[in-house]
């Protein structure tokens, strides 16, 4: 029995079929992120953090900065010790 014609309904109905849909093996099956997830998530952040202040610390313009806040403080306790001083002796 030959195809039908392009002029012969076709009888067959369509079925679409959607494939099943499968959670990540980093969340549950309804869609909420397991711990082990959300902690190396936490942990990658962490590392990043740390080696992003890291490598800004070491810059010219950090160490100027740091330098400057150290003579800030010197000055600032030596302002201190002055008033200390001119305060014992009145």
């Amino acid at each position: 029995m030959p195809g039908p014609t392009p002029d012969e309904p076709i009888d067959a109905e369509i079925v679409e079929t959607t494939p099943p849909v499968v959670p990540s093996p980093d969340y549950t099956a309804d869609g909420v992120p397991t711990f082990d997830f959300v902690r190396d998530r936490i942990e990658s952040r962490y590392a990043t953090s740390l080696g992003s202040t890291e490598l800004a610390s070491e810059t010219t313009e950090a160490r100027t900065l740091e330098e400057r806040e150290a003579e800030r403080a010197r000055a600032a306790q030596a302002r201190l010790d002055e008033i200390r001083r001119s305060m014992g002796s009145g």
